[in-house]
């Protein structure tokens, strides 16, 4: 109680302070009005209101200058507690990160035996770094630890530092931490959550232009206060967040007695997007018959924030439709303006939709049988944004490196929807604009980064351009072009052998703008089985590059 009130006075004595002198000081004002004869006295009260404006004006003035000029009122920082009751985030309400709050918990524990932990001569952590995407929960996860250690919170953004004045960051960040010292004095600990890191924390550049001084100040600031002298004095965690490259971030920053601790978030999993699924469904009215694995399998590569968007959208889009719940068609809707946008009801002419309902039906044919990791999950030629039609399809489970076949499927199915008009009409439109892009970069990528051509192997995008003589560049370029035909004869021959089931799918299509997997599926099981022996000769691999190479693209 002591040190509460202490800092309680060290926070606000000189409001405190203001406050006895006026009261003393309307005493003094009364008893000396009282010892005056009246015509003075009223007098005095006739002009006093004047003087009470003009001094306040006075004093205004005085204050606004004094605080802007001689106080740094640029560098002002208005950050308070946020007392636990109020965040109200426990680790059960962190759905889909399984294996980060483990390591939370554990972290969490430490905070919770901190005394024990200095009694036995070990150091509480002092910061704790989460990396990871876009809306994956690293804010959820900092408020669940403050939450669950029952530790005063004080949370702030990188770009709060960032000013166009040298110094204003670094006195930021002094004031900061000044509170921080202040709450970890008072209750025992602190928690600093700084989210954005790599606004102040990227690496440090020195130019004799002085080019990123101020960034530079603020992180020297940061970096005293986190492993300065008095920093080992009070227990400040600092949590910082960032979906920045590891590598951007300072190597001072990441050395031991500063982030201490790095937890990496990523993408929930098949099973921890049904958790996700199920725990926002919860929070609306919807069909309880509804297939939660599917949506799940739907929603590969997908955030927590995804998908509770998806809901969110899916709500608002039963309410249009006067619903009492949200149905499976209003969550494939609803993923389907999140990704691709709002249908724009172009009015096309029945040649063109003919010719999109063929392109797009080449497309699900090549993806459906020829391709080893994903499944259609969509195919439409409503129009979204540019695309008159697309073909909506997701890999089958997370994939982390990529194969040669792979890649080399992509090509084929990239491919497929010019193959497909070629075929039917003899010539192709614009619309293949977009599918040759594709499939020419990954050939590319594959020959001149990735070593997945015929006969040259090594990363030639790593050597500078005019170190690479012109018979070198022809040969890469040759295998490129070779991969590319190569794919578009295989994917060719095998559109011919399945145009029965090409010109099945275009008339539904036409029919019927839209069609989901199920339809999909029963569309080309009547051919027998989904793999069969006339598909495998198209997609097994060259024999010259029989070893599948797990790579990035």
């Amino acid at each position: 109680m002591y040190r509460k009130l202490k800092v309680f006075w060290i926070n606000h004595w000189l409001k405190l302070t203001i406050v006895v002198v006026c009261v003393s000081l309307i005493i003094l004002t009364v008893v000396g009005l009282g010892m005056l004869e009246s015509f003075y006295r009223n007098l005095t009260l006739a002009t006093i209101p004047l003087q009470l404006l003009l001094t306040g004006i006075n004093a205004m003035v005085f204050v606004y200058f004094y605080m802007a000029i001689f106080r740094g009122g640029l560098g002002g920082l208005k950050k308070s507690k946020i007392k636990t009751d109020d965040v109200k985030v426990r680790f059960r309400d962190v759905i889909g990160l399984e294996g980060a709050k483990k390591e939370a918990m554990e972290i969490v524990q430490l905070l919770k035996d901190r005394a024990y932990v200095k009694k036995i001569g070990g150091k509480v952590i002092k910061g704790l770094l989460l990396v990871g995407p876009p809306g994956c929960g690293k804010t959820l996860l900092a408020r669940a630890i403050a939450t669950e250690s029952n530790i005063p919170f004080i949370s702030i953004s990188g770009s709060e530092f960032v000013e166009i004045f040298v110094g204003v960051g670094a006195s930021r960040v002094r004031k900061l931490f000044k509170k921080a010292r202040q709450y970890a004095y008072a209750e025992g600990a602190c928690i600093l959550f700084i989210d954005e890191l790599e606004v102040i924390g990227r690496g440090r550049t020195f130019s004799f232009m002085g080019g990123g001084e101020e960034t530079n100040s603020t992180q020297n600031q940061l970096l005293v206060e986190m492993d300065g002298l008095e920093s080992g004095k009070h227990n400040i965690i600092v949590v910082g967040a960032t979906n920045a490259a590891e590598g951007i971030i300072d190597k001072a920053l990441l050395r031991p007695g500063r982030f201490d601790r790095k937890i990496y978030i990523s993408h929930p999993n098949l099973g921890e997007r049904e958790d996700l699924f199920k725990y926002y469904l919860k929070k609306v009215k919807y069909n309880p018959s509804m297939d939660v694995s599917r949506l799940a399998k739907k929603t590969v590569y997908k955030s927590p924030a995804d998908i509770q968007n998806i809901i969110k959208e899916a709500a608002l889009i039963a309410t249009r439709k006067k619903r009492e719940h949200i149905e499976m068609e209003d969550l494939s809707e609803a993923m389907d303006r999140i990704d691709l946008g709002l249908e724009t009801h172009i009015l096309m002419t029945p040649q063109e939709k003919e010719q999109t309902a063929y392109h797009e039906a080449g497309h699900a044919v090549a993806l459906y049988f020829l391709h080893p990791t994903d499944d259609v999950f969509k195919a439409t030629i409503k129009s979204r944004g540019p695309a008159l039609g697309m073909v909506s399809h997701h890999p089958r489970e997370e994939l982390h490196t990529h194969s040669r076949e792979k890649l080399l499927a992509d090509i084929k199915v990239s491919l497929a929807g010019y193959v497909a008009e070629k075929i039917k009409y003899g010539t192709t439109s614009t619309g293949v604009s977009s599918d040759f892009q594709k499939a020419t970069k990954i050939a590319h990528v594959m020959v001149w980064e990735l070593g997945m051509g015929q006969e040259l192997i090594g990363d030639f995008s790593a050597v500078p351009d005019n170190e690479i003589s012109n018979s070198l560049k022809e040969k890469l370029n040759n295998e490129t072009i070779a991969i590319m035909n190569d794919c578009h004869a295989k994917v060719t021959e095998f559109l011919k052998a399945k145009w029965n089931l090409v010109d099945d799918l275009a008339r539904e299509l036409i029919d019927k703008n839209e069609l989901d997997f199920d339809t999909i599926d029963a569309i080309f099981k009547r051919e027998g089985k989904p793999l069969d022996e006339a598909a495998k000769k198209f997609i097994e691999p060259d024999q010259n590059s029989a070893d599948s190479q797990g790579q990035n693209i």
